[in-house]
């Protein structure tokens, strides 16, 4: 019986011998042994070694040994230093791969031929807990403060953590995306307007069909998310960006807050309480159109660096729609494909003011939350039904395309709000605060998201619940739902540049009209000293009381003090 055969492992770096395991002893061979077999090997090489035929075929075959054995040895190494491999962990579990780098085999007795251990598989954050005792495991919302003279909606205290630490728990390895693993975009060149209805040039004009099928989650799958007339989006794409802002936006790899003023609708608000290690490291953009850009020029605070304060300003060319608000639906929603190496963004709107670090927030609705999107629900509305309804009442749009909107809506199943979709809180979002992070299924969501705005409404309140349902239905999508509350802890909202210039005090056009003419001069009359003389004096009126009184004390002391100093 055979002995045993030993498993060897290498290291993936070096192919050094790191361990070797035998089931059963070794035998040694015999030290006497292999001297006889050298004696009788040395002298039937040196017998034909003289012979130069012979000789020359030995060189010959030892040249090719080495030869040979060089060409293996780097072709291990080689692929040593490849890609990541496709690999079953011993718990059942499989880890994502890029490309294949090598495979090992064994022969029939089990002896290892070739072995290439790879690189450690790409991970995946898994979200984390505070430790026990964290003062934030603790807290809970105080009542609401009892003014009865606010009744509006007010921000809640929110704990976070300080700025260092929560720099720290940024993982450094995305989270998974579930089924949808690869990601693709439209790209038609030849649009075709003959869809059932809706849609854009912007958008493509996607027939029902392939709306229903972009709901299907795939582990790979390509849909329409804008920008279809180009390979890349920003260069006549309709959205146009110059050069130079594409560059410095393929530039943020990590952190990024974006923002929008179309129309020149809102003044530009500088963030407060960002860190120095922000202000170095995370991006914040503000895309405008050319109206806000020439008023920002013409004012003074636009500058030739394109930045206002933190801001770095994107200015966008060639807008697909003439509605300002559904053209800010475009770095609110697709802003994965016009910055593509973003990993976590945060969207505000152009009335809102930044007033916490951005790492800080991340942490409280993303890491902590193990979540890859996160938005607040409407501080009042939870219902699609009276939401669409508040709609109409404030002429947000014409009230036929957001009654074709829900009764599209309610013919694919959408019922009004209850308890029954719990853990789920509301199907209305306030979404001018979008926090999430860059991976395939979030994008997936936005770009189906969006594709509903540019289709029907420019309201995404009321798209949003249609579109996110269809998604949990399929894929757990990691969601995080949080109260209005805490978005006004982090964000406070300003007016819009229209209301601000009503609400101005009229003091300042008062100071910028002309001054009202002078009054003409009154009219000079010449009397004579001996008229005056003999005028009559006119008293005044009398004094009252207290003060009448004072003022005859006085009159008769000054009175008798000059009688004293008149001469005898």
């Amino acid at each position: 019986m055979s002995a045993p055969v030993g498993i060897v492992i290498r290291s993936g770096s070096y192919g050094t011998l790191d361990k070797q395991v035998q089931n059963g002893s070794t035998r040694k061979v015999p030290k006497m042994l292999k001297e006889k077999d050298k004696e009788r090997l040395f002298p039937w090489i040196c017998k034909f070694a003289g012979r130069k035929k012979v000789g020359m075929l030995f060189l010959c075959l030892i040249s090719a040994a080495v030869f040979i054995w060089v060409l293996y040895v780097g072709k291990g190494e080689v692929s040593q230093e490849g890609n990541t491999v496709g690999s079953i962990n011993a718990n059942g579990s499989v880890s994502t791969s890029y490309s294949p780098s090598g495979i090992s085999t064994t022969n029939a007795m089990g002896s290892i031929r070739k072995l290439v251990l790879p690189p450690p598989p790409v991970g995946y954050f898994l979200g984390y807990h505070l430790p026990p005792g964290h003062p934030c495991n603790s807290f809970t919302l105080p009542p609401p403060p009892a003014d009865k003279k606010r009744t509006g909606p007010r921000p809640c205290p929110v704990c976070y953590l300080p700025v260092e630490e929560a720099i720290g728990k940024m993982p450094t390895s995305p989270s998974p995306s579930p089924v949808l693993r690869n990601l693709t975009y439209v790209y038609e060149e030849n649009l075709s307007r003959g869809g059932e209805f809706g849609g854009s040039d912007f958008g493509g004009y996607p027939t029902l069909k392939q709306r229903n099928d972009s709901f299907d989650i795939q582990e790979s799958m390509s849909v329409h998310c804008g920008f279809v007339r180009g390979i890349k989006p920003g260069r006549n794409t309709g959205f146009d960006i110059d050069e130079a802002d594409l560059f410095e936006m393929e530039q943020c790899n990590g952190v990024v807050v974006v923002s929008a003023i179309f129309g020149n609708f809102d003044e530009i608000n500088e963030p407060k309480n960002v860190s120095d290690y922000s202000r170095k490291n995370v991006c914040f953009l503000m895309f405008v159109d050319e109206e806000t850009e020439k008023y920002l020029s013409s004012s003074g605070s636009l500058g030739i660096n394109k930045k206002i304060g933190l801001w770095r300003i994107i200015v966008a060319h060639n807008l697909p729609y003439t509605d300002a608000r559904r053209t800010g639906k475009i770095p609110k929603l697709l802003l994965h494909r016009i910055v593509p190496n973003a990993r976590y963004s945060i969207w505000l709107d152009g009335k809102l003011e930044l007033v916490v670090d951005p790492y800080q927030i991340l942490e409280r609705f993303l890491w902590r939350k193990n979540a890859t999107f996160a938005i607040s629900k409407h501080y009042k509305r939870f219902d699609v039904f009276i939401e669409a309804e508040a709609n109409k009442a404030a002429g947000k749009y014409s009230n036929a395309s957001i009654d074709f909107q829900i009764d599209f809506y309610k013919k694919e199943g959408l019922t009004p709000y209850t308890e029954d979709k719990l853990p789920l809180i509301s199907d209305v979002p306030e979404g001018c605060v979008i926090v999430r992070e860059h991976v395939p299924i979030s994008d997936l969501f936005t770009c189906l998201w969006f594709n509903e705005v540019d289709r029907f409404t420019s309201r995404d309140q009321i798209s949003f619940s249609t579109v996110r349902d269809k998604i949990l239905s399929r894929v757990d999508f990691h969601f995080n739902m949080f109260l209005d509350c805490e978005r006004r802890n982090f964000v406070v909202q300003k007016y819009h540049r229209d209301l601000l210039l009503s609400l101005a005090p009229p003091v300042a056009f008062a100071q910028s009209s002309p001054p009202p003419p002078s009054p003409p001069p009154l009219p000079v009359f010449k009397i004579s000293p001996e008229k005056i003389a003999n005028s009559p004096m006119r008293r005044g009126p009398g004094r009252r009381g207290r003060e009448r009184r004072a003022g005859s004390r006085r009159h008769r002391k000054a009175a008798a003090g000059s009688r004293e100093m008149e001469p005898n």
